[in-house]
């Protein structure tokens, strides 16, 4: 029976925790310090308590960190310093360089660090998240064995450490910006009451944007007149007394495209641009 340490059953780390457990392996989790919510939520999922992280870490084949984000190499130093040589997985949101600090700090104490981004909601038996793992191919294996057949989709990637968190903040960049985004135009309708008949024209749409990479060069080309228009969108943001950074934000991207006005650029071209600027001048 391999044995997993989750450090710590929040809402997301205790329902993942409870997919390995149902999968047959035995979940610890270290009750100290904890709240009574994660008290409660581990007792749900049938996880083991520990007295104190050095028992885990001891007894752990495998340790899943699944923290706040500010929090991962704050975790990361409190196992390496009980000096861990199993298999660390950080399954936390965050950037390709944090998560190679991350692996750099527990690979000292000799444990084998992969990189891991849960993207989707928690898994129950309606909900199938998918757990992406980079980093050494030979650790892979056996943490993705922790979830056969559970709700959790664990795939595997070509690609070293930084891979999956790439992934994460990939989508999570758009999916949950373009949320926030989304309330912020319903409150500026709403405060027209237009609020209908912008849920109208959104509902005539069936995809999504980022799944729409062919219209990213038409976007490039019409950001002349497209950035002028989000900074009056800004303006009328702040007239209602509504955040305008976004709006703001979106019309700096687009000035990033000025050097592609009523062309037609490729997506390559596109994507160099925004990391460039407007004809190679330093972004």
């Amino acid at each position: 029976m391999t044995t997993l340490g989750v450090l710590h059953p929040g809402s997301m780390g205790a329902a993942v925790a409870a997919q390995a457990r149902r999968s047959g392996a035995e979940v610890l989790w270290c009750a100290a310090g904890r709240s009574a919510s994660s008290k409660k939520r581990a007792e749900r999922y049938g996880l083991t308590s520990v007295h104190a992280l050095s028992e885990m870490v001891e007894r752990s084949d495998i340790i899943l960190s699944l923290c706040p984000p500010a929090a991962a190499e704050d975790v990361a130093r409190d196992v390496a310093a009980c000096s861990y040589a199993g298999i660390y997985v950080d399954g936390n949101a965050v950037s390709p360089a944090t998560m190679a600090n991350i692996s750099a700090i527990v690979q000292r104490s000799g444990a084998a660090a992969v990189d891991g981004s849960v993207i989707g909601s928690p898994p129950s038996d309606s909900k199938s998240p998918r757990l992406y793992l980079s980093g050494p191919s030979d650790a892979l294996r056996p943490v993705a064995q922790l979830f056969d057949g559970s709700s959790v989709q664990a795939r595997l990637l070509s690609g070293e450490i930084g891979q999956a968190s790439a992934l994460k903040l990939s989508y999570s960049s758009y999916q949950k910006a373009s949320r926030a985004l989304a309330a912020v135009a319903y409150a500026l309708a709403s405060d027209h009451g237009v609020e209908a008949e912008l849920l109208d024209i959104a509902g005539g749409r069936t995809t999504s944007y980022l799944a729409e990479t062919a219209y990213f060069p038409k976007a490039a080309a019409r950001s002349w007149r497209w950035g002028p228009e989000m900074k009056e969108a800004a303006h009328a943001l702040e007239e209602a007394g509504l955040p305008s950074d976004m709006a703001d934000a979106a019309a700096a991207v687009m000035g990033r495209w000025a050097g592609l006005k009523d062309t037609s650029p490729d997506l390559a071209l596109v994507l160099e641009e925004l990391h460039t600027g407007p004809r190679g001048e330093p972004a």
